[in-house]
């Protein structure tokens, strides 16, 4: 079926230079055109296996061929020659009607029909966008379903990866900046600026698409066991502060599976927050003895997690050692490249350079792992200039990689370490390769609030167009992260936050840049007894999200799923605001501040509120949802009702 659409491919071809700049890791784009050309469509050559469709550039006297082949399964179309060009535009019918899924992580849309996608990692929360919502706001209020041109947003996780609703995807081996224009209601064009080479699968369900494209992506790894024995709580400043909040835990009948403390290798106080000290290994001021304090609480069955990323922070030792070694990216001068990050600039390690890539590989085995963590935050990685000077290759083909390379750093260093088992991070920024390197994915640093683009409801089509990328593990911050001026977590959005982040893969908590002026989980009794219930929920959805997890990691079949993935309706293309957990729990979260209930949409089954034991039919209906009873539905035909719904 989709062999005969690609035959009918338009192509054009071109010649061009970029212009990139960067600010804060948020990138702007421009070209300049030396030549751009219609091809003229020449007679195809078919055959049985293989199609070969010529175009020819009248004024230059250049053929350009594309080669469309059946190769295990897929339609493989790729050009053998490109000449001296370097931007070619595919363009190929479509239907009107169909919705088109993925292309990395979207939040404020999770159907691309309409617009037009930037293949590009990039800082997902740039200063400029921030500080026009903050203007907006003191002027005109508080309005959460305010979203911007989609053209306005960047992503942390940018691939070139698509699925329609028609159950067929299409993956382009490209590293280079690209564009994937949906806008056409019949149409769909593909930019490149390397000779195009994608694939193309369909199948006869979303299951056996998504195992389709995990055989060409890869698949995430099985996760250690423990991750599903409570929340992880976020909490910093010392040993003792983390003590104290144990036992406030312990008093409530909260069991954590970790604590994540961020600030592990010391803290930075600025006008955006507390950050982290950006030199890997434990601060002895804040953190003394912390190998064994670690081991003191992994006695008490809560592991210990910590953060890093690639840069490093300019003020301690570890920045002078890499920089005389010459392990730091470059600028034209030859100096070491310092990029901006919020207020403060660092320096970037070179992972292009053997010595320095092996170099900061050991300090993760050596500064974490040997001194017992058991997790952290691999953040950041789509920061890369495009006018940096590498040991080795071109950063305008490595920027989209540099994200998966960092996650292969980290999966190699657990696995050297033989810790697969016990040892697992998580990464913001991703690309098509980060898929079958990094353990799981979080959505980012949204906003502390209810605001449609950035805020909780972003986390729903974040999550789910990464499931339609083929990244199928993903979960987010229970609270949110950025905080500034009258931007501030309120007790409410952290009960509701979390009552999200019980239906995930991983339930963590975040205290946000500005700690002091965010809502945290033991403020008050309220809080922690709510959490308290949550954590015990997480806790007895174990098995299932083990399930889920399994079905994940062998098959490729993600955890979080749009509701189409199992129900062909005509709503279920286009919800966003519900998941599927799985195939059998639906996930209703309340997203809108001072809700006690919601309209849900239930697809055509039978479901049970898997907290009050009311049962549903297929269709809408509101649902009652005060503050601790969320509504999560699970399927009455589920081989897991008993037990879960036992346990409510």
């Amino acid at each position: 079926m989709e062999r005969d659409r690609f035959r009918n491919l338009q192509l054009k071809a071109g010649k061009g230079t970029d212009n990139f700049t960067m600010s804060r890791g948020s990138f702007r784009y421009s070209e300049t055109l030396h030549w751009y050309a219609n091809l003229v469509r020449m007679d195809p050559v078919s055959g049985t296996k293989k199609d070969i469709l010529a175009y020819r550039d009248n004024a230059k006297g250049k053929v350009y061929r594309l080669e469309i082949t059946e190769e295990n399964g897929f339609l493989h179309v790729s050009m053998p020659d490109q000449g001296n060009a370097n931007r070619f535009m595919i363009t190929f019918e479509t239907d009107e009607a169909e919705h088109i899924y993925g292309c990395g992580e979207t939040y404020s849309k999770f159907d691309m029909k309409g617009e037009k996608v930037r293949i590009f990692t990039a800082e997902h929360q740039n200063a400029k966008r921030i500080a026009m919502k903050l203007a907006r706001e003191k002027v005109s209020g508080v309005h959460p379903d305010f979203t911007m041109p989609f053209s306005s947003y960047e992503s942390y996780f940018a691939s070139p990866v698509f699925v329609s609703s028609r159950k067929w995807f299409l993956f382009a081996d490209t590293s280079r900046y690209a564009v994937f224009d949906f806008t056409k209601k019949n149409q769909i064009s593909l930019y490149f600026q390397e000779k195009p080479d994608f694939w193309i699968g369909e199948a006869e369900s979303f299951e056996e698409l998504s195992m389709k494209l995990s055989s060409l992506l890869g698949k995430q790894r099985p996760l250690p066991d423990w991750i599903y024995d409570g929340s992880i709580l976020a909490v910093q400043g010392g040993p003792s502060v983390i003590d104290r909040k144990i036992e406030t835990c312990e008093k409530y009948g909260i069991h954590p599976a970790g604590i994540w403390s961020q600030d592990w290798c010391g803290c930075r106080k600025n006008g955006f927050g507390y950050q982290v000290m950006w030199n890997w290994k434990a601060d002895d001021a804040l953190y003394p003895n912390l190998k064994e304090h670690i081991a003191k609480w992994k006695e008490k069955g809560i592991r210990f997690l910590g953060y890093i990323n690639p840069f490093i922070a300019l003020e301690r030792d570890l920045y002078r050692y890499a920089s005389e070694k010459g392990y730091l990216v470059k600028n034209k001068k030859g100096e070491d490249y310092l990029v901006t990050i919020t207020v403060f600039p660092a320096a970037m390690i070179d992972f292009t350079n053997p010595a320095a890539y092996a170099w900061y590989k050991n300090l993760i085995k050596e500064n974490m792992i040997g001194i017992g963590m058991a997790g952290w935050m691999a953040d950041f990685g789509e920061y890369l200039p495009l006018d940096a000077v590498l040991f080795d290759g071109d950063p305008e083909v490595l920027h989209n990689r540099w994200a998966s390379i960092w996650a292969k750093m980290n999966r190699e260093a657990i696995e050297e370490c033989g810790k697969e088992d016990e040892v697992f991070f998580f990464t913001r920024a991703g690309s098509t390769d980060s898929v079958k390197y990094s353990d799981m994915m979080w959505t980012g640093d949204q906003h502390v609030d209810w605001s449609k683009d950035d805020g909780l409801p972003s986390v729903i089509p974040a999550a789910l167009s990464l499931a339609m990328s083929g990244c199928g593990i993903t979960h987010s911050d229970a609270g949110g992260y950025t905080t500034i001026m009258h931007m501030r977590r309120s007790e409410e959005l952290l009960k509701r936050w979390e009552e999200l982040c019980v239906f995930s893969p991983l339930f963590r908590t975040h205290e946000g840049n500005q700690p002091e002026n965010n809502v945290q989980f033991d403020d008050n009794e309220a809080l922690l007894k709510h959490l308290a219930k949550m954590d015990e929920l997480h806790r007895k959805l174990k098995p299932y999200l083990k399930a889920c997890e399994k079905e994940c990691t062998e098959k490729g079949i993600p955890v979080m799923r749009p509701l189409f993935y199992h129900y062909d309706e005509e709503q279920a293309y286009t919800e966003m605001s519900e998941y599927l957990l799985g195939r059998d729990i639906l996930v209703s979260p309340v997203l809108a501040e001072g809700a006690l209930g919601r309209e849900v949409y239930f697809p055509d089954d039978t479901w049970v509120h898997l907290l009050t034991g009311q049962e549903y039919a297929g269709g809408t209906a509101h649902v009652p949802a005060p503050i601790g009873v969320p509504p999560v539905f699970i399927r009455k035909k589920s081989s897991f009702y008993e037990e879960l719904i036992g346990k409510r």
